[in-house]
């Protein structure tokens, strides 16, 4: 089986074109929090992309937003995107 960050690289790779992905689980820094739940996850996304960097960052960040829209509905509580150069 693999682990849910390969998932979520992959959905992504299937539908835009990136050079490198990060995947930084920050989950841990919001345990305090009155909305933490355990069992979703606070995600930083570093992107390397030529083609995201074409656009505008609205715009990518949108594009990201709908291809991980059902793992930010089950999955996903925070999710930062930086796309990188």
């Amino acid at each position: 089986m693999k682990n849910y960050f390969e998932e979520i690289c992959e959905k992504i790779n299937n539908q835009i074109k990136i050079e490198d992905i990060k995947i930084v689980d920050n989950s841990h820094k919001h345990r305090g929090h009155k909305s933490f739940t355990p069992n979703k996850f606070h995600l930083h996304l570093k992107i390397k992309s030529l083609y995201l960097n074409s656009i505008s960052r609205v715009s990518a960040q949108k594009m990201i937003m709908k291809i991980l829209s059902q793992d930010l509905k089950t999955k996903i509580h925070a999710l930062e995107i930086s796309i990188e150069k």
